[in-house]
């Protein structure tokens, strides 16, 4: 590991102010899972880290008019043991949950989650985050099993390592962002983005901001997650499906589904409740997962996705059903 200045400020105004304006040179920490890792194996080398640990308005979660908002700092076991979290997303609790280890959800964060780096094994292995040689994409022509199956046009293939993500698109949540350029307000699905080379981030977040809470409006949706993973395995799944939608007779109104891992961002699957008549069922349920599954590109390596993705949010809509 390279050495590096630390910093544990204990305001907004002290971390910003310690945060450079190129990424890179500065890098900040939140529970450390991720972070700690990357500078472990080099894949970052900063001069400086900044530690949120000690900025106390970034942790907690209460109830506003706007919704519940959660600090970023949160821990995700401090998130799945909220009973207005538990009451109203379960979509959430079945995300923290499938993390599976004891020892992540009392040290990772909310907002860690949301910006942690992919875990393309190219990247990690010191290839880049495109995994490009040249004009040769080594994803495309390499081991891809755990790669993109939407969003393949472009250059980047991993996908979002964030397991919160899908179902907080789903939810329509928003993020507050602070700068020292002032505070901004993103909808979380417009927090994520696709970079087009080595020296961009996989979100909206520029050098110099931080992520500071997410607020979650409590309207009257039914929510849950269904995630595929390998047997017993503490890893990231190969699919998550979460959706969010109102009954209405029996059936669906304004649904959204949101797929994980399948794609360099959160995939808006805008196709799964577009025709979607009558009561949910598991017939029903099964054409919003066929519809959901359209547009994919698999890689050579990787077409089982696709019928996880159909399964995935089958499952997931029987489960807010239920």
């Amino acid at each position: 590991m390279k050495s590096f200045e630390y910093a544990a400020p204990s305001s907004l105004k002290e971390a910003t102010a310690l945060l450079g304006d190129t990424w890179g040179r500065t890098e900040i920490m939140a529970g450390g899972t991720d972070l700690v890792t990357s500078l472990k194996q080099r894949i970052t080398q900063p001069e400086r880290v900044v530690s949120l640990r000690k900025i106390k308005e970034l942790k907690g979660i209460s109830t506003e008019r706007n919704g519940i908002r959660v600090g970023a700092m949160t821990t995700l076991g401090e998130l799945s043991e909220n009973k207005d979290v538990r009451k109203h997303f379960p979509s959430l609790i079945t995300a923290v949950e499938g993390i599976g280890s004891a020892q992540l959800l009392s040290v990772g964060t909310v907002g860690g989650d949301l910006c942690q780096r992919p875990r393309c094994w190219f990247f990690r292995n010191g290839l880049g985050l495109l995994g490009q040689q040249g004009d040769v994409s080594l994803v495309r022509d390499g081991d891809n099993r755990y790669h993109a199956i939407f969003g393949t046009d472009g250059p980047a293939l991993f996908v979002s390592a964030s397991s919160l993500g899908p179902a907080l698109i789903a939810l329509g949540a928003s993020l507050t962002i602070v700068g020292t350029g002032g505070t901004r307000s993103v909808e979380a699905v417009n927090f994520f983005r696709v970079p087009s080379s080595d020296k961009e981030r996989e979100t909206v977040l520029k050098p110099g901001e931080i992520l500071t809470n997410i607020t979650i409006p409590v309207k009257e949706l039914r929510n849950a997650t269904y995630e595929v993973r390998h047997r017993h395995g503490m890893d990231w799944p190969y699919v998550t499906a979460s959706v969010a939608f109102s009954m209405d007779g029996g059936g669906a109104d304004n649904g959204q589904a949101v797929l994980g891992h399948v794609a360099p961002t959160p995939w808006v699957a805008k196709a799964a409740f577009s025709t979607a008549k009558g009561p949910l069922n598991p017939t029903s349920a099964a054409e919003c997962g066929e519809r959901a599954a359209q547009g994919a590109k698999p890689l050579s390596g990787n077409a089982y996705k696709v019928q996880m993705v159909k399964t995935a949010v089958k499952r997931a809509i029987l489960a807010a059903v239920a």
